[in-house]
């Protein structure tokens, strides 16, 4: 596995983005500081600063408000961020999770149809992109690639937040791809699982009624310790704030955790899906 977005898969970044990460260059270089130095001031990996001088990341309200204080920017960062555009290729009801993830200190996520979406490589993605209905022209295909890859690069440039996720047995067996499609997807997976900050788990076939029949959801914990989730329907999503609503669905996860393989069975069975590709 490789720290970098695949050769071709850029993303084509608005010009309020490109003009936001400048203003930030801008003030950061009148502050004498590297990106190295500025990183740790507003609390961001080095990875994830860089992204967004660069204008290939929508910043947070929070790294918004940590730069301005930082540099001293006598209001322009704010002023600059108002005008920012979101990047194509995510859903609307999807945005507010999505700009949640790269702030994550712990990020858990069931999913019992298919391979988690921030697990997914190219190819997966790609195909089902094509087989969707109603069918996307192939530049609607390529802006959704592009957004679903640019996501998966919180788990390499957030080394220290801690990712979970447990997946259904039956949503890696089915093969919704090619087989050589599918055999890379497994072994994507198990290449993940390989880092320390990430632990895989699957829901085995055997494991009759379990705590996640409701369908899939999200946890995850921001910077200041404060749990969100989602659940994520067909056209639909929610963000669910809601402390009593959280806390019952990290209830659930955790049942889910003690009911689901180990992650050391996972590896075994993840290798005999791959091998039976």
């Amino acid at each position: 596995m490789t720290d970098e977005v695949p050769k071709g898969s850029e993303p084509e970044t608005s010009e309020s983005l490109k003009a936001f990460g400048e203003v930030v260059k801008v003030f950061r270089k009148r502050a004498g500081l590297t990106q190295e130095q500025f990183a740790p001031l507003v609390g961001y990996s080095l990875p994830m600063v860089a992204s967004i001088e660069q204008g290939r990341r929508l910043p947070s309200k929070e790294f918004v408000e940590k730069a301005e204080e930082v540099l001293d920017a006598f209001g322009v960062i704010r002023a600059a961020a108002k005008h920012l555009t979101r990047k194509a290729g995510l859903a609307k009801w999807f945005e507010e999770w999505a700009e949640l993830e790269p702030q994550a200190v712990t990020l858990y996520a069931f999913e019992p149809r298919l391979a988690p979406g921030l697990l997914q490589t190219p190819a997966y993605a790609r195909t089902l992109f094509e087989k969707q209905l109603p069918a996307m022209s192939d530049d609607k295909i390529e802006t959704n690639l592009i957004a679903r890859l640019e996501r998966t690069r919180i788990l390499t440039e957030r080394p220290e937040t801690i990712f979970s996720f447990i997946v259904e047995e039956h949503a890696l067996r089915r093969q919704v791809a090619e087989p050589d499609v599918m055999h890379e997807q497994i072994g994507h997976i198990l290449a993940l699982g390989e880092r320390r900050n990430i632990d895989i788990q699957v829901m085995p076939h055997s494991r009759g009624h379990h705590a996640g029949l409701d369908g899939p959801l999200c946890l995850l914990e921001t910077k200041e310790h404060a749990w969100q989730a989602y659940s994520e329907g067909q056209g639909s999503g929610q963000l669910i704030s809601d402390p009593k609503e959280v806390s019952i669905l990290h209830q659930r996860y955790a049942r889910m955790r003690a009911q689901a393989l180990s992650v050391e069975a996972t590896v075994g069975l993840l290798r005999e899906i791959r091998g039976a590709l």
